[in-house]
């Protein structure tokens, strides 16, 4: 079976950055499973996985406009230190959930600190970057419709394939995966 809308694929990946380094990989543990064609996935990967059946090796390049989106540096925010409970520690790496000026939530991170100032910033920390992929395919069958239910809200982890642009209204159930809320 080749991978199309609403396949259950099961893979093994390791992710490198442009400069080659590993930033993670699925290799001696459990494989990646998800289902195609719903926003799982980055997009620029879907889209060259289309087509491809178990045991298929893949290497993919993939931009940051279709990965997680340019940097954007209106996504990085000084707010004033009184904003923080008292005696609660801020510290740079420190990620945690924020509310925008239209009540939508995201992930942020902590960038710097001072007494006066901590600047967060929104962008997933992967954008901006080109991405490799190395890619094995174990299995491709079609998802149930129990599997096809579960889906819900904006399509599981990453469901917004980190270029909805601050729309994905995914309430916190993304850890990370939306990254581009604004």
């Amino acid at each position: 079976m080749k991978i199309t809308k609403d396949s259950m694929v099961t893979l093994h990946y390791t992710l490198h950055d442009a400069e080659g380094k590993e930033l993670d990989s699925s290799v001696g543990k459990e494989p990646l499973q998800y289902i195609h064609g719903n926003g799982m996935l980055i997009p620029g990967l879907e889209a060259q996985m289309e087509g491809l059946e178990a045991g298929a090796k893949l290497h993919a390049v993939v931009e940051a406009a279709q990965a997680y989106g340019e940097y954007n540096d209106k996504m990085v925010v000084e707010v004033p230190r009184s904003n923080f409970e008292d005696g609660t520690p801020v510290e740079v790496g420190m990620q945690f959930q924020a509310s925008t000026a239209d009540g939508q939530v995201c992930l942020v991170r902590v960038i710097a600190v001072t007494d006066e100032i901590v600047t967060v910033d929104a962008n997933h920390e992967l954008a901006g970057k080109q991405l490799t992929f190395d890619l094995e395919i174990l299995e491709v069958r079609e998802a149930t419709e129990d599997e096809l239910n579960g889906l819900g809200g904006c399509g599981g982890c990453g469901g917004c394939g980190g270029s909805c642009g601050g729309n994905c209204n995914c309430e916190g159930g993304c850890e990370g995966g939306c990254g581009n809320c604004n």
